[in-house]
């Protein structure tokens, strides 16, 4: 009887907290660990119908990324997630942010910490339906691995926003290769709560132009998903087109390869993304984008003063990413994991700032598996950066270091 009581206690107490989650390898995937419930309550799982994870990392950091060399202990990632299958055709995931905001947005109503609520419906073995609050379906391997298990992303899945309200049909023709396309929300909220209040565009002649809301803001992506020789070799391709403001646009490309071996797991992905207004943003931020603005005595009160780029955005900017990453089994409780980063930005059509920045970056990481009944790790990492800008652009590059002792802990607790 007790243990029965303290069985329903540990689960309303997850129910009481909140959610994370994934595509096919954030999270989302099967696994065969224990769960604390099995370990310390001796509770049998005779189903899939539920199951409860607390996703967790927290590390010791030292980084002169924010200037001079500073230390601290912080949790990097803390996600509460509940998913299951109801039946054989019924499915639903809930994946939330304990350490982020909970108020509803103002565009699909849901908060930013929840990364996803969504059900699913297996109409027949080939294609499946799901809609409610979902993650993007872009490719490549970086873009789809639990975040958890992320030490540093490329600038370009770093920048990227990708829970939205919508819904997505999957069609699997054979087992292996699975095709999906998907139909989200571009915002969580209004165009204002991303570009601030009465953005204006501002293009490579000078001009500007005030931003309006789009009527229909949505994103639309085709992905394509690919076994080959066993598992041995995987894909995830996808391209997408993305509505920003009325009329604007933005182009995206990923694509993904992974070699998957029983010892040894690489992928190299590829990613690129033309947008008609700096969606990113960092580019507009980093070189002033109202610095480029030539005010006329009659310009409109609301685009504001040259010094002031607050709201501004340049026109058709450019990214490109290359991302590798290997993780070698060394032994069964020892892993070694390299990773390499190349990352362009580019405002295509002002001179003076074509592929203006080049970030290159380097993260090595050793991984120790105290227990390999649950998905628990320690390890020591190092990340280092290099930002390489244009003489043209007049910005001097830097280097930062960080230095990371830490667990990473998706712990199934159901």
């Amino acid at each position: 009887m007790k243990r029965s009581l303290l069985a329903v206690a540990m689960l309303m107490a997850s129910l009481g907290v909140q959610a994370q989650g994934n595509n096919s390898g954030m999270g989302g995937e099967q696994d065969n660990y224990k769960s604390l419930a099995e370990r310390v309550l001796n509770l049998e799982k005779s189903n899939n119908k539920f199951n409860v994870y607390f996703n967790y990392t927290a590390a010791a950091q030292a980084s002169d990324e924010q200037g001079p060399w500073q230390s601290r202990i912080a949790a990097k990632e803390l996600r509460f997630e509940i998913m299951g299958h109801l039946t054989d055709r019924i499915s639903y995931r809930f994946r939330h942010r304990l350490n982020k905001s909970n108020a509803a947005m103002s565009g699909d109503n849901f908060a930013k910490a929840t990364d996803m609520m969504f059900v699913g419906y297996k109409i027949n073995d080939q294609v499946e339906v799901a809609g409610g609050k979902v993650s993007q379906v872009w490719g490549g391997f970086e873009y789809d691995e639990n975040p958890m298990f992320i030490y540093q992303y490329s600038d370009f899945c770093e920048y990227l926003e990708i829970f939205f309200g919508g819904a997505y049909v999957t069609y699997k023709p054979v087992p292996s290769q699975e095709f999906v396309l998907e139909v989200t929300h571009t915002d969580n909220g209004s165009m204002n709560d991303y570009y601030g209040c009465k953005p204006v565009a501002v293009s490579e002649k000078h001009e500007t132009k005030q931003l309006e809301q789009s009527r229909h803001p949505f994103t639309y992506i085709f992905n394509w998903n690919g076994n080959f020789v066993g598992n041995k070799l995987q894909t995830r391709w996808s391209a997408g087109l993305q509505t920003q403001a009325r009329g604007t646009y933005s182009k995206v490309l990923m694509c993904g390869q992974q070699l998957n071996l029983p010892r040894l797991q690489w992928y190299f992905d590829y990613m690129e993304r033309w947008d008609d207004v700096d969606r990113l943003g960092y580019p507009s931020k980093e070189l002033h984008a109202g610095n480029m603005l030539h005010l006329c005595a009659d310009e409109p009160a609301s685009i504001g003063d040259a010094s002031d780029d607050t709201g501004k955005y340049f026109t058709d900017t450019h990214f490109r990413s290359l991302v590798t990453k290997a993780r070698w089994t060394l032994s069964p409780k020892w892993k070694l994991m390299l990773k390499g980063m190349y990352d362009i930005a580019s405002v295509r059509k002002v001179e003076e700032y074509k592929n203006y920045r080049k970030a290159l970056g380097f993260i090595g990481s050793l991984e120790f598996y105290p227990d390999r009944t649950q998905d628990f790790r320690l390890y020591l990492a190092y990340l280092g950066r290099h930002y390489d800008y244009s003489k043209r652009c007049g910005l001097p590059e830097r280097n930062t270091t960080r230095i990371e002792l830490g667990m990473m802990y998706r712990m199934k607790c159901y």
